[in-house]
């Protein structure tokens, strides 16, 4: 992440210059401290810049005390809003502007994503922010940042490929170069910890690999053979063995490669980043396929297996954001192939909850004594009318059932 510090005595020009972005819809406000925000994501420049001077000491003798930033992740770094936030959050309070008034915008002009940032480097008793070494100590900060949340650093040329990475396509030739290329590609990009998880990988590329073993004159070997898949995962075309490739894609260097992933992995917290991700999509909805595609969008692809019958005995997540390949296990049990199975389906999943019957007889058994001595259902707190609130909808038919009963047992009383 590549952070640009500039300050100035126009208060007005930041804010119009962000403003304009705002409405030629390339641009959104996204969070403010200190600042009137509507929420709506844009910005009322003359509001903006009152609250900013009432701030700021009228007998403030700082200097250019404008402060306008931006942040600039690298272009495969996918970053939801809320993650946006909190890396600008974090940057400013780092910085010493945590306290300050500011408005972090979000620019979309561009398909690389940025934040800018406009706020004051003058205290409340007109006493200017330390500004002293503010390159080296921006730069110190965005490294940890990227650490943090498993970033890419903006600042290496030839981080990733210039080209991005298509699926092995068999019916145009040179199969083995494809495969050996993708392979090597993908060794070079991403982080996986099994045999699992580099197939899942490699299945995303429609290639997959198996491990060889066996025995050669009294000496036991092992190896990998990679072949090319269609769409579906069926191979197509000859298996190529490993030594095709060269030593870096064989099997004694993918074992040294699950070690390294695991210790780089833990050591920067890449499982965490993608866990908040996953977890905040699975909480919004029960359907399997919008579940897929939403991450995807976050840059996120999932790999699901099924079983004959279609149940999930496996599920791996590939973060394109942060090189990371992750079964769902490993990130924790809510994330486990049993978990997610239970999610999609359980009795309503998917579906707008459904209204229950229950017996008028069943809600006898049911209430007992609990609601013995409350005759008239028109008194008291209304606890079982059935406009009260109701968590789900059993708990709403038990509480008509019960409404039905109390007022069935009026009606005798009087006669009807």
């Amino acid at each position: 992440m590549v952070a640009k510090i500039s300050v100035g005595n126009s208060l007005y020009g930041a804010l119009a210059y962000n403003g304009e972005k705002i409405n030629e819809a390339k641009g959104r406000l996204l969070t403010a401290n200190r600042i009137y925000n509507d929420g709506s994501g844009t910005v009322d420049i003359h509001r903006a810049m009152e609250d900013f001077l009432s701030f700021m000491p009228a007998q403030s003798r700082v200097e250019k005390p404008v402060v306008h930033i931006s942040l600039n992740p690298h272009p495969d770094d996918v970053l939801t809003d809320t993650e946006l936030q909190d890396i600008a959050r974090e940057y400013l309070e780092k910085m010493g502007y945590g306290n300050q008034p500011y408005l972090v915008f979000k620019h979309e002009d561009i398909n690389r994503h940025h934040l800018h940032i406009v706020t004051v480097r003058v205290d409340e008793n007109g006493r200017s922010i330390d500004t002293r070494n503010n390159f080296y100590r921006s730069k110190q900060i965005t490294r940890e940042l990227e650490q943090k949340y498993g970033l890419h650093d903006a600042e290496r040329r030839n981080h990733r490929l210039d080209t991005p990475l298509h699926k092995v396509d068999a019916s145009a030739g040179d199969v083995k170069k494809q495969v050996g290329n993708t392979v090597k590609a993908l060794n070079a990009q991403y982080r996986f910890q099994s045999m699992g998880e580099y197939r899942a990988l490699l299945s995303l590329y429609n290639v997959t690999v198996e491990e060889a073993q066996g025995n050669v004159r009294g000496r036991e070997y092992h190896g990998l053979v990679y072949s090319a898949t269609d769409d579906a995962g069926n191979k197509v075309g000859n298996p190529f063995k490993s030594s095709l490739f060269g030593k870096a894609d064989g099997y004694e260097a993918v074992e040294r490669k699950f070690a390294r992933s695991k210790q780089e992995i833990k050591d920067r917290k890449l499982a965490e980043m993608t866990k908040r991700t996953v977890l905040s999509i699975l909480a919004d909805t029960y359907d399997k396929e919008t579940f897929v595609s939403r991450l995807k969008e976050k840059g996120i692809d999932t790999v699901l297996r099924h079983t004959e019958e279609g149940r999930i005995y496996g599920a791996t997540f590939i973060d394109h954001r942060t090189g990371s390949v992750l079964n769902g296990s490993r990130m924790g049990k809510e994330l486990s192939a049993n978990a997610l199975q239970e999610h999609f389906t359980l009795p309503y999943a998917g579906q707008p909850p459904l209204t229950l019957s229950i017996p008028v007889e069943n809600g006898e058994d049911m209430c007992g004594p609990a609601v013995s001595g409350h005759d008239d259902t028109d008194g008291g707190m209304g606890l079982l009318s059935p406009e009260g609130p109701a968590v789900d909808a059993e708990e709403e038919a038990f509480i008509r059932a019960m409404w039905r009963k109390k007022k069935k047992k009026k009606r005798k009383g009087l006669g009807m």
